[in-house]
């Protein structure tokens, strides 16, 4: 207590002795203190600008640094995205070429012991991948198209392979289409008008395509036989009288293979007869014509006209309106039939008709071929129409199609006309070509019971021509005798 009281009164002190120096004094430090604080404040500010760069510095850098992590998590992110992508885009061709193998694999002429379970490999393998894998599908006859196009309902269809046939068969024998739509109305159209027609014969259906059956059989699980299943099945069944209908247009290269299958089996049936095509026999040169030629171009060109929204042919040409028939083509000597049908346009009076091939065969009938012709006969309207039993691929693309090398993209980019239309109907379902099938399976039918008569004629005949030699035998027996008596 006491140390503190005297430390006290000495600060006191001290108070006082300065106070006691006076003003002068005073004011004399005051410019220097104010320099010295100045000069210290000054330091103070820089020294807080220094710290303050220092941390703005030290938060940049942190800020970099942060930015430079995220950066790199970000690259590291992407190229792990990349790769999963990339992963993911591998994956999907793989799977989209394993349809695509699976798909060529069956896109074949030939049928073999796995032909069943590789269609239903190639569905199933196709029904298992996202539709962005469907884009992806290509192959050497792969695409996308073949499971993924839209060609009807196959419901609708009958594919009319059932057993239980009897003792008559007919046989309708057909190239085939995978449209389905198409084999509905065409194909069985034939088939149903020759079933209402010969109730006693059971109707039963073989195509000559072993890949349409494949596409057919792997995209709507429906089993079409072909010429060998059919006839194995005939045979089978027990049939003993066959009738063969072809539903081809003429005897060209698929009749004449049709015709070399039928001969393998001849000998398992009773009576064979083979129907003539639409078109009936070839003739020699293109001014070669018949009633069947006759009765198509007037069944079709009707046709025609009536879709077109014309009374006739005749009223069509006034309107300025050309028919095109597009059929295949061929470059078996059967092409002449193609030949033959204009020149029945003409001797019709049918000006306003042109026939043209697909693979122009005959080269006249060419697309290019065509169009001149028109263009030079002074029709400004155009309607296309297949001269083929089915509206298929050939139709809706060869014919009908966007692509640039199709007969309506060509006839458009000529600029000679004015329209361009399609009709996609097959022949088949034309009811005056159906009659036409109809009345060349009565031929057929009939040709079974004069082949049974000229049988039995030539029966009678050796018979008769046996007691004519034992009645002569005898007589000379006689002669014998009696010169031998003399």
């Amino acid at each position: 207590m006491k140390n503190k009281t005297v430390k006290a009164l000495a600060i006191l002190l001290a108070i006082t002795t300065v106070s006691m120096m006076g003003t002068a004094g005073v004011m004399a430090s005051d410019n220097t203190a104010e320099d010295t604080a100045t000069e210290a404040a000054a330091d103070d500010a820089e020294a807080a600008d220094d710290a303050d760069d220092a941390e703005a510095a030290d938060d940049v850098a942190l800020l970099s640094d942060k930015t430079e992590d995220t950066a790199t998590e970000a690259a590291a992110d992407d190229a792990e995205a990349a790769d999963d992508t990339a992963e993911a885009s591998d994956d999907d061709q793989a799977a989209a070429d394993n349809v695509a193998a699976l798909i060529d694999k069956i896109y074949v002429q030939e049928r073999n012991d796995t032909t069943d379970e590789d269609c239903k490999a190639a569905k199933e393998a196709w029904d298992a991948l996202t539709d962005a894998q469907k884009e992806l599908v290509e192959g050497e006859e792969a695409s996308p198209e073949y499971f993924g196009r839209d060609t009807g309902d196959a419901s609708k269809d009958d594919p009319r392979n059932q057993d239980e046939i009897g003792e008559n068969e007919l046989l309708v024998v057909s190239f085939g289409t995978s449209f389905n739509d198409s084999r509905a109305q065409d194909i069985k159209g034939i088939e149903d008008a020759l079933a209402a027609a010969y109730p006693d014969w059971s109707v039963r259906r073989a195509f000559t395509a072993q890949i349409i059956i494949n596409h057919v059989e792997a995209r709507d699980d429906e089993a079409i036989d072909n010429m060998d299943q059919a006839l194995d099945r005939a045979v089978a069944n027990g049939v003993k009288n066959l009738v063969v209908q072809p539903t081809h247009l003429m005897h060209g290269a698929e009749y004449d293979e049709m015709v070399e299958v039928i001969d393998n089996y001849k000998d398992k049936f009773e009576s064979v007869a083979i129907a003539e095509p639409m078109l009936g026999e070839v003739g020699d040169d293109a001014t070669v014509i018949n009633d069947d030629k006759k009765a198509v171009a007037q069944a079709i060109t009707d046709e025609a006209c009536k879709v077109a929204g014309y009374d006739s042919m005749e009223a069509a040409a006034e309107d300025g309106t050309a028919f095109v028939f597009m059929g295949h083509g061929t470059s078996h000597t059967a092409n002449v039939t193609y030949d033959q049908m204009q020149t029945q346009m003409g001797d019709l009076g049918f000006t306003n008709a042109f026939i043209g091939t697909v693979e122009g065969e005959p080269e006249d009938t060419a697309c290019e071929e065509v169009i001149a012709k028109v263009k030079d006969a002074g029709f400004k309207k155009v309607v296309l129409r297949p001269l083929m039993v089915v509206a298929g691929d050939h139709a809706n693309n060869d014919m009908a199609g966007d692509d640039e090398d199709s007969w309506k993209s060509q006839f458009e980019a000529s600029g000679a006309f004015d329209s361009v239309d399609c009709q996609i109907e097959g022949l088949g379902r034309v009811a005056a070509v159906e009659d036409l099938y109809v009345a060349h399976t009565k031929d057929a039918i009939d040709s079974l019971g004069t082949a049974d008569d000229a049988a039995e004629v030539t029966d009678d005949t050796e018979e008769a021509s046996d007691d004519a030699a034992a009645e002569e035998t005898t007589d000379d027996a006689a002669d014998t005798t009696e010169e031998a008596a003399e």
